[in-house]
């Protein structure tokens, strides 16, 4: 894709959705409400797979991201026979604020290292508004996961904590699209993340479902003070 002085407007429009329905999914206590808000972000990420030229990725978004992963999350919140529905608000207190100021040194270790890695890769270039819509969407992936570690670092509903796995995964194959271009490796490294986002999604709502089933719990046992 040829560099032009900036991203097109609708590339931007298109980032900035994305930040905006992640930062539904995430800060939003009505689980139904955060769960639409992940299957609309996921029909997003398939609009940015058709900008980047990989439209087999946009159809796999679609069907394993939006209509798979965030049809199972809406229906663990209904609940189906002898399991019963989950509360759609989220009343569980975030974590202590003791270990605060430790997440927030992890997570902006982590996206300095990240930020490092785009100055080293791209040059100084990476500090420059995105002048391509892979640079863009890249630079949008980054803010992702960054909201996406906050959320798993604070949210203890395994709910919320599964729509921040997988918009931290969103992030990163945003991310791994930017540095290396949608080719065909990184297109099969993404298929498999999509899958691997899904099974995970399923074995996390079936634990879910069977916590609340028998003890009416949304969160795991407190550990370490979580």
């Amino acid at each position: 894709m040829s560099l032009s002085p900036m991203a097109p407007a609708a590339a931007w429009v298109l980032a900035g959705l994305l930040l905006l329905l992640a930062g539904v999914c995430l800060l939003q206590r009505h689980l139904w409400r955060a769960c639409q808000g992940f299957v609309a972000f996921a029909l997003l990420m398939s609009l940015a797979w058709l900008l980047l030229g990989a439209p087999w990725l946009a159809l796999a978004e679609a069907l394993l991201g939006a209509l798979l992963t965030g049809g199972l999350l809406l229906w663990t919140l209904r609940g189906r026979g002898a399991l019963p529905r989950l509360p759609t608000l989220d009343r569980t207190a975030r974590r202590g604020r003791l270990a605060a100021p430790l997440r927030w040194l992890l997570i902006l270790t982590w996206l300095g290292l990240i930020a490092t890695a785009l100055v080293g890769l791209l040059g100084l270039e990476a500090l420059a508004p995105p002048a391509s819509v892979t640079t863009l969407l890249a630079a949008t992936g980054v803010l992702i996961m960054g909201l996406g570690l906050w959320a798993f670092s604070t949210q203890r509903h395994l709910l919320r904590r599964l729509l921040a796995f997988n918009l931290l995964g969103s992030g990163v194959f945003l991310v791994l699209a930017g540095l290396a271009g949608p080719g065909a490796e990184i297109r099969g490294l993404i298929l498999i993340g999509l899958v691997v986002a899904l099974l995970g999604s399923v074995l996390g709502a079936a634990l879910l479902l069977r916590l609340h089933a028998r003890a009416g719990q949304v969160t795991l046992n407190p550990v370490f003070g979580t």
